[in-house]
């Protein structure tokens, strides 16, 4: 499967990642990507930046080295209401809203805690994906977790770095099971590098090594065409992106 977008990446406003916004579209544009969304860490983080710096996103152009610039945050799931740690003055501002959990900010609790969280989350309309879902710190009930997200339309995140095996470790085989609940129920999945540094921009191998393994639908990945994760867009309420149309 063809995967052109990167729903994923980092700059160094995150406080522990390494590249500028140039560089990652730079990367973005060798690595043979039409557009990547650029999701720095929400302030909840340590060291990741105040929530002017999203709101002020406003100004990136669309289009860097040639690939689209898709405005986004990867926020953090704050609490069991599903509450994220993002003013919601930013959301008129952002085309892309990931909600993950961070150890740093949510501490590990129990399957019904993560689950309800979860849930929260995607029911308080805010949020677009859930993030590295493959966590094993964070364990949850795929059924209820994955069925729900269909329902609203939020996309389940396979993350690049999850598949690498030194992160997060433990999430590999967690994240196939994911996968497979997500096909059963027809969700939409998206696919993120999770880069920190920008040569990582596009690195969407093992992920796409899982989607043909598990044989997933291109239809249900919103990353396999700009019309697709475009539409996705729309469909989540966003304002058309005119600039995206000739990418």
């Amino acid at each position: 499967m063809q995967l052109v977008v990167d729903t994923h990446t980092h700059t160094y406003a995150s406080g522990h990642a390494y590249s500028t916004l140039n560089e990652n579209a730079a990367s973005a544009q060798q690595n043979g990507l039409k557009l990547f969304c650029t999701t720095d860490h929400a302030e909840s983080m340590p060291g990741a930046p105040h929530y002017w710096f999203f709101s002020n996103q406003r100004v990136l152009p669309r289009i860097i080295n040639g690939v689209g610039v898709v405005r986004g945050v990867e926020a953090n799931i704050l609490n069991v209401e599903g509450e994220i740690d993002l003013h919601p003055s930013v959301d008129r501002n952002l085309d892309w809203v990931i909600a993950s959990f961070h150890e740093p900010v949510f501490h590990p609790a129990n399957v019904s805690t993560h689950t309800q969280a979860l849930i929260n989350t995607i029911k308080s309309g805010r949020v677009d994906a859930l993030g590295h879902l493959g966590n094993p710190n964070f364990d949850f009930d795929f059924e209820s977790v994955i069925y729900s997200a269909a329902e609203h339309n939020v996309a389940i995140e396979i993350n690049n770095t999850t598949l690498v095996g030194n992160s997060r470790v433990g999430s590999v085989e967690r994240c196939y099971e994911i996968a497979e609940v997500a096909k059963r129920a027809g969700a939409y999945l998206t696919t993120g590098s999770d880069a920190h540094y920008c040569s990582d921009v596009g690195n969407l191998s093992l992920v796409n090594s899982l989607l043909n393994q598990v044989g997933i639908p291109a239809e249900q990945v919103i990353t396999s065409s700009v019309q697709r994760f475009t539409s996705f867009l729309e469909l989540r309420g966003r304002a058309k992106i005119e600039a995206f149309g000739a990418l």
